[in-house]
């Protein structure tokens, strides 16, 4: 649902898909091949959201402000299941672990990896390429090469997913039993661990 608030309507490029179980409300832009999950609550009622392109905003998360403030996800911005960005900035490629939650006038560098269940307090700076984890937050190392080229293949596996449901994600009635012939699903993109050989 997208939903005009106080005079603003969010603007949303035709590339992005917003799930319709979603919620867009006010003062959002969203740029090119942005994916907004279902549950989603991207609430510009009391200030602005920017999402850069190629951004994703996963199943349940919540992106909202104190009055006045903007919250900004730079380009390739990948925010995990269920996390919560209030207030925040989140830069260029960085990942944000499912559940995370970003606190008020936080900036998060670029490049940088926040791990699940994290909890990054106000007024924070996260240097770039920086791996943060628990609660409070701590600076554990730096994000290598490595690190990052797994992180921006998973992002690009959400970049194509808006161009996917605008050609086939439809209401449907479910079966009532497995076709024989049911295809199994690519394995494309392998968990940190896999690829590590853990």
């Amino acid at each position: 649902m997208i939903y005009e608030f106080n005079g603003y309507i969010p603007v949303v490029h035709e590339s992005a898909f917003v799930h319709p179980q979603a919620t867009v409300t006010g003062n959002v832009i969203i740029g090119k091949n942005v994916y907004i999950g279902p549950g989603a609550a991207i609430r510009g009622d009391w200030g602005e959201i920017i999402i850069e392109d190629n951004c994703n905003v996963q199943e349940n998360c919540t992106i909202h402000m104190f009055p006045g403030t903007t919250v900004h996800l730079k380009e390739m911005a990948h925010i995990g299941h269920g996390a919560i960005i209030h207030g925040a900035t989140i830069g260029r490629n960085v990942l944000v672990g499912m559940n995370a939650v970003i606190m008020d006038r936080v900036e998060i560098g670029d490049e940088s990896i926040v791990g699940a269940l994290c909890f990054v307090r106000a007024d924070e700076k996260i240097p770039p390429r920086s791996v943060v984890v628990g609660n409070p937050h701590k600076i554990v190392k730096e994000v290598n090469d490595e690190m990052i080229s797994w992180k921006t293949e998973g992002t690009q596996v959400y970049m194509q997913l808006p161009q996917d449901c605008h050609a086939s994600l439809k209401p449907c009635e479910p079966l009532r039993k497995v076709p024989q012939d049911r295809q199994k699903q690519a394995a494309g993109y392998q968990t940190w661990n896999e690829r590590k050989g853990e």
